[in-house]
Protein backbone atom coordinates (compact mmCIF):
# COMPACT_ATOMS: atom_id res chain seq x y z
CA UNK A 1 0.00 0.00 0.00
CA UNK A 2 2.76 2.35 0.66
CA UNK A 3 4.41 1.47 -2.43
CA UNK A 4 1.23 2.55 -4.01
CA UNK A 5 0.85 5.72 -2.70
CA UNK A 6 4.69 6.47 -3.10
CA UNK A 7 4.03 6.13 -6.90
CA UNK A 8 0.62 8.36 -6.84
CA UNK A 9 2.53 10.64 -5.39
CA UNK A 10 5.19 10.67 -7.06
CA UNK A 11 2.44 10.85 -10.18
CA UNK A 12 1.03 13.72 -9.36
CA UNK A 13 4.30 15.81 -8.50
CA UNK A 14 5.82 15.16 -11.77
CA UNK A 15 2.42 15.93 -14.00
CA UNK A 16 2.30 19.63 -11.60
CA UNK A 17 5.99 20.06 -12.43
CA UNK A 18 5.78 19.37 -15.94
CA UNK A 19 2.99 21.28 -16.09
CA UNK A 20 5.00 24.46 -14.92
CA UNK A 21 8.49 23.95 -16.14
CA UNK A 22 9.67 21.25 -17.90
CA UNK A 23 12.94 20.17 -16.88
CA UNK A 24 14.67 20.53 -20.46
CA UNK A 25 18.04 19.31 -18.97
CA UNK A 26 16.32 16.07 -18.62
CA UNK A 27 18.18 15.57 -15.29
CA UNK A 28 16.80 12.26 -13.84
CA UNK A 29 17.20 10.44 -17.40
CA UNK A 30 21.01 11.63 -17.21
CA UNK A 31 21.83 10.51 -14.21
CA UNK A 32 20.37 6.67 -14.89
CA UNK A 33 22.46 6.76 -18.27
CA UNK A 34 25.50 7.74 -16.36
CA UNK A 35 24.77 4.98 -13.39
CA UNK A 36 24.51 2.09 -15.84
CA UNK A 37 25.64 3.05 -19.66
CA UNK A 38 29.35 2.72 -20.48
CA UNK A 39 31.49 3.51 -23.31
CA UNK A 40 33.53 0.54 -24.90
CA UNK A 41 37.13 1.16 -25.18
CA UNK A 42 37.43 3.03 -28.51
CA UNK A 43 34.50 5.03 -27.40
CA UNK A 44 32.55 4.51 -30.43
CA UNK A 45 29.82 2.35 -28.87
CA UNK A 46 28.03 1.99 -25.40
CA UNK A 47 26.40 -1.16 -23.38
CA UNK A 48 24.26 -1.33 -20.90
CA UNK A 49 23.32 -2.68 -17.91
CA UNK A 50 19.74 -3.41 -18.17
CA UNK A 51 19.80 -5.51 -14.54
CA UNK A 52 20.95 -2.09 -13.26
CA UNK A 53 18.51 -0.53 -14.81
CA UNK A 54 15.80 -2.83 -13.65
CA UNK A 55 16.89 -2.05 -9.98
CA UNK A 56 16.70 1.52 -10.53
CA UNK A 57 12.84 1.01 -12.35
CA UNK A 58 11.52 3.66 -9.64
CA UNK A 59 13.38 6.21 -10.58
CA UNK A 60 13.14 5.04 -14.27
CA UNK A 61 8.92 5.63 -13.99
CA UNK A 62 9.44 8.68 -12.25
CA UNK A 63 11.49 10.18 -15.35
CA UNK A 64 8.43 8.24 -17.80
CA UNK A 65 6.23 10.02 -16.13
CA UNK A 66 7.63 13.05 -16.28
CA UNK A 67 7.72 12.31 -19.91
CA UNK A 68 4.07 11.62 -20.18
CA UNK A 69 2.77 14.74 -17.96
CA UNK A 70 3.56 16.96 -21.20
CA UNK A 71 0.79 17.97 -22.96
CA UNK A 72 0.34 18.26 -26.92
CA UNK A 73 -0.24 21.98 -26.42
CA UNK A 74 2.62 22.70 -24.22
CA UNK A 75 4.79 21.10 -26.30
CA UNK A 76 4.30 23.04 -29.51
CA UNK A 77 5.24 25.97 -27.70
CA UNK A 78 8.89 24.19 -27.32
CA UNK A 79 11.89 25.30 -30.05
CA UNK A 80 12.65 22.60 -32.53
CA UNK A 81 15.42 21.19 -30.68
CA UNK A 82 13.12 20.93 -27.32
CA UNK A 83 11.09 18.86 -29.31
CA UNK A 84 13.56 17.03 -30.85
CA UNK A 85 15.76 16.72 -27.63
CA UNK A 86 12.29 15.37 -25.68
CA UNK A 87 11.36 13.06 -28.46
CA UNK A 88 14.83 11.05 -28.74
CA UNK A 89 15.07 11.02 -24.94
CA UNK A 90 11.63 9.63 -24.82
CA UNK A 91 12.55 6.74 -27.67
CA UNK A 92 15.60 5.83 -25.86
CA UNK A 93 14.26 5.57 -22.16
CA UNK A 94 11.15 3.16 -23.60
CA UNK A 95 12.85 1.19 -25.22
CA UNK A 96 14.94 1.00 -22.10
CA UNK A 97 12.12 0.37 -20.25
CA UNK A 98 10.45 -2.17 -22.41
CA UNK A 99 13.47 -4.49 -22.42
CA UNK A 100 13.30 -4.39 -18.54
CA UNK A 101 10.44 -5.40 -18.47
CA UNK A 102 11.14 -8.73 -19.56
CA UNK A 103 14.59 -8.85 -18.82
CA UNK A 104 16.92 -10.99 -18.03
CA UNK A 105 15.03 -13.60 -20.36
CA UNK A 106 15.62 -12.04 -23.52
CA UNK A 107 18.44 -12.14 -25.94
CA UNK A 108 17.31 -9.08 -28.34
CA UNK A 109 14.80 -6.85 -28.30
CA UNK A 110 13.13 -8.64 -31.45
CA UNK A 111 12.20 -11.44 -28.90
CA UNK A 112 9.97 -8.46 -27.23
CA UNK A 113 7.48 -8.73 -30.76
CA UNK A 114 5.05 -11.54 -32.36
CA UNK A 115 4.20 -13.16 -35.25
CA UNK A 116 2.38 -10.29 -36.45
CA UNK A 117 3.93 -7.70 -34.39
CA UNK A 118 7.44 -5.92 -34.22
CA UNK A 119 8.31 -4.65 -30.46
CA UNK A 120 7.94 -0.83 -32.16
CA UNK A 121 4.87 -0.81 -33.26
CA UNK A 122 3.16 -1.87 -29.23
CA UNK A 123 1.80 0.88 -27.86
CA UNK A 124 2.84 0.96 -24.39
CA UNK A 125 3.29 4.28 -23.48
CA UNK A 126 1.31 7.80 -23.44
CA UNK A 127 2.77 10.55 -24.66
CA UNK A 128 1.38 14.25 -26.00
CA UNK A 129 -1.64 12.92 -24.76
CA UNK A 130 -2.02 9.88 -26.79
CA UNK A 131 -0.79 6.34 -26.54
CA UNK A 132 2.32 5.41 -28.44
CA UNK A 133 4.59 3.00 -30.02
CA UNK A 134 8.52 3.43 -30.54
CA UNK A 135 7.50 3.28 -34.31
CA UNK A 136 4.95 6.67 -33.29
CA UNK A 137 8.11 8.62 -31.41
CA UNK A 138 10.07 7.98 -34.11
CA UNK A 139 8.48 7.47 -38.24
CA UNK A 140 5.41 9.91 -36.94
CA UNK A 141 6.43 12.59 -34.30
CA UNK A 142 10.69 12.61 -35.40
CA UNK A 143 10.74 11.53 -38.81
CA UNK A 144 7.22 12.29 -39.93
CA UNK A 145 7.79 15.99 -39.30
CA UNK A 146 6.93 17.92 -42.02
CA UNK A 147 9.99 20.38 -41.04
CA UNK A 148 12.31 17.06 -40.42
CA UNK A 149 15.78 18.04 -42.05
CA UNK A 150 17.50 16.08 -39.01
CA UNK A 151 19.13 12.82 -40.36
CA UNK A 152 21.40 12.85 -37.68
CA UNK A 153 19.04 11.62 -35.25
CA UNK A 154 19.36 8.49 -36.43
CA UNK A 155 22.48 7.89 -34.90
CA UNK A 156 20.91 9.17 -31.38
CA UNK A 157 18.32 7.02 -30.98
CA UNK A 158 19.03 3.71 -30.07
CA UNK A 159 17.04 0.20 -30.35
CA UNK A 160 18.86 -1.73 -27.69
CA UNK A 161 21.09 -3.44 -30.09
CA UNK A 162 24.62 -4.02 -31.02
CA UNK A 163 24.10 -2.96 -34.65
CA UNK A 164 22.78 0.38 -33.04
CA UNK A 165 24.54 3.63 -32.58
CA UNK A 166 25.79 4.25 -28.95
CA UNK A 167 22.83 4.98 -26.46
CA UNK A 168 24.79 8.19 -25.02
CA UNK A 169 25.55 7.96 -21.61
CA UNK A 170 23.97 11.36 -20.75
CA UNK A 171 20.51 12.82 -22.34
CA UNK A 172 20.18 14.99 -25.39
CA UNK A 173 19.74 18.86 -24.35
CA UNK A 174 18.23 21.22 -26.75
CA UNK A 175 21.34 23.75 -25.42
CA UNK A 176 23.89 21.33 -26.82
CA UNK A 177 22.10 19.41 -29.41
CA UNK A 178 23.54 19.78 -32.46
CA UNK A 179 27.23 19.36 -30.58
CA UNK A 180 25.41 15.72 -29.19
CA UNK A 181 24.33 15.00 -32.48
CA UNK A 182 27.99 16.09 -34.27
CA UNK A 183 29.62 13.48 -31.87
CA UNK A 184 27.11 10.82 -31.91
CA UNK A 185 27.30 10.83 -35.94
CA UNK A 186 31.64 11.20 -35.71
CA UNK A 187 32.03 8.28 -33.23
CA UNK A 188 29.45 5.73 -35.23
CA UNK A 189 31.26 6.65 -38.13
CA UNK A 190 34.20 5.97 -36.60
CA UNK A 191 33.02 1.95 -35.57
CA UNK A 192 34.50 0.02 -37.85
CA UNK A 193 33.02 -3.01 -37.07
CA UNK A 194 29.63 -0.57 -38.29
CA UNK A 195 31.31 1.06 -40.98
CA UNK A 196 34.24 0.91 -42.83
CA UNK A 197 36.47 1.69 -46.28
CA UNK A 198 37.70 -0.83 -48.02
CA UNK A 199 40.51 0.60 -50.30
CA UNK A 200 41.13 -2.99 -52.22
CA UNK A 201 37.52 -3.08 -53.40
CA UNK A 202 37.40 0.80 -53.36
CA UNK A 203 33.63 0.36 -51.53
CA UNK A 204 32.37 1.46 -48.45
CA UNK A 205 30.61 -1.27 -46.10
CA UNK A 206 28.20 0.65 -43.93
CA UNK A 207 25.39 -0.11 -41.76
CA UNK A 208 21.83 -0.83 -42.85
CA UNK A 209 20.36 2.00 -41.06
CA UNK A 210 22.01 3.60 -44.27
CA UNK A 211 20.09 1.24 -46.36
CA UNK A 212 16.35 1.34 -44.56
CA UNK A 213 16.70 5.44 -44.21
CA UNK A 214 18.64 6.30 -47.35
CA UNK A 215 16.73 9.14 -48.19
CA UNK A 216 16.67 10.54 -44.85
CA UNK A 217 20.49 11.77 -45.29
CA UNK A 218 19.49 13.90 -48.28
CA UNK A 219 16.86 16.02 -46.15
CA UNK A 220 19.85 17.50 -44.08
CA UNK A 221 21.02 21.34 -44.46
CA UNK A 222 24.43 20.09 -46.16
CA UNK A 223 23.88 17.40 -48.83
CA UNK A 224 21.42 16.37 -51.39
CA UNK A 225 22.05 12.35 -50.70
CA UNK A 226 23.52 9.98 -49.18
CA UNK A 227 27.15 9.94 -50.50
CA UNK A 228 27.16 13.53 -50.08
CA UNK A 229 25.93 13.36 -46.66
CA UNK A 230 29.09 10.76 -46.20
CA UNK A 231 31.54 12.88 -47.53
CA UNK A 232 31.14 15.20 -44.78
CA UNK A 233 32.51 12.78 -42.63
CA UNK A 234 34.96 11.28 -44.63
CA UNK A 235 37.47 11.69 -41.92
CA UNK A 236 35.46 9.60 -39.54
CA UNK A 237 35.73 6.74 -42.16
CA UNK A 238 38.95 6.79 -42.02
CA UNK A 239 38.81 8.09 -46.21
CA UNK A 240 41.57 10.53 -47.81
CA UNK A 241 40.88 13.85 -49.74
CA UNK A 242 40.70 12.47 -52.90
CA UNK A 243 38.38 9.53 -51.67
CA UNK A 244 36.38 11.74 -50.59
CA UNK A 245 36.05 14.38 -53.18
CA UNK A 246 35.28 10.91 -55.51
CA UNK A 247 32.01 9.89 -52.49
CA UNK A 248 31.22 13.24 -52.93
CA UNK A 249 30.41 12.37 -56.44
CA UNK A 250 29.09 9.12 -56.46
CA UNK A 251 31.99 7.81 -57.72
CA UNK A 252 32.74 4.73 -55.01
CA UNK A 253 30.69 1.90 -54.22
CA UNK A 254 28.32 1.56 -51.07
CA UNK A 255 27.50 -1.79 -49.93
CA UNK A 256 25.69 -2.76 -46.45
CA UNK A 257 26.13 -4.89 -44.03
CA UNK A 258 24.31 -7.63 -42.01
CA UNK A 259 22.90 -5.77 -38.41
CA UNK A 260 23.14 -7.59 -35.33
CA UNK A 261 20.23 -7.47 -33.21
CA UNK A 262 21.76 -8.74 -30.17
CA UNK A 263 20.91 -7.36 -27.28
CA UNK A 264 23.47 -4.10 -26.03
CA UNK A 265 24.03 -5.27 -22.07
CA UNK A 266 27.12 -5.40 -20.44
CA UNK A 267 26.18 -8.94 -19.43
Amino acid sequence: MKHILALLFAFFATTAQAQSAFDHDHTSWTKLLAKHVAWNTTATTTKLDYAGFKRDKATLNIYLLQLSAVSEPEFKKWAPNEQRAFLINAYNAYTVDLVVSKYPNIKSIKDLGSLFRSPWSKAFFVLLGEKRSLDDVEHKLLRGSKNFDEPRIHFAANCASIGCPALRPEAFKASILDAQLEDQTKRFLSDRTRNRFEKSKDTLLLSSIFKWYGDDFGKGKNSKNLHEFLARYAGSLGMTNSEKARLANKQINIEFLEYDWSLNRTQ
